[in-house]
């Protein structure tokens, strides 16, 4: 959990449920396959139990192919994933966004230009750490630790 780039279509719009955005997770056709294969293995009952419910497709990021993967957005995945920023096409452009606004690192913490270029050049970061005893966004200890 906490701050990854996701590659998107140009004109990607993230939905929204009841005026919020909607979170979504990533990776439908794995989680759908290791549920039916929970349920073949051990039983519904079984699946059902351990996933909670059956994966629903409107619960996940759309499948797109490579080729339709153009852009980034950077979203959190505390909450299984909605978007910080809108859609950019190179990561400098996010990275330039992310700071200038002060967009969330973690809580009330921002990060520099340079701390979200890392991130925002394919990567992650956790949503924090602490180090030396201090309490940092993951973003901010980034460097080199995100691809």
């Amino acid at each position: 959990m906490g701050r990854e780039v996701r590659r998107v279509p140009k004109d990607w719009q993230h939905p929204t449920e009841n005026g919020r955005l909607k979170p979504l997770h990533e990776g439908y056709a794995e989680t759908l396959a290791g549920f039916l294969a929970m349920q073949s293995k051990d039983g519904l009952q079984k699946a059902l139990d351990y996933y909670g419910t059956a994966p629903d497709i409107n619960d996940y990021m759309p499948e797109w192919t490579e080729a339709e993967k153009t852009h980034i957005q950077m979203y959190e995945t505390c909450s299984e994933g909605t978007p910080i920023s809108p859609v950019f096409e190179f990561p400098e452009q996010l990275a330039h966004w992310l700071a200038s606004t002060h967009a969330s690192a973690f809580g009330g913490m921002t990060a520099t230009y340079e701390q979200w270029l890392e991130v925002a050049r394919g990567g992650w970061a956790p949503s924090a750490v602490v180090e030396n005893g201090e309490l940092k966004s993951g973003v901010a200890i980034a460097k080199g630790s995100v691809k």
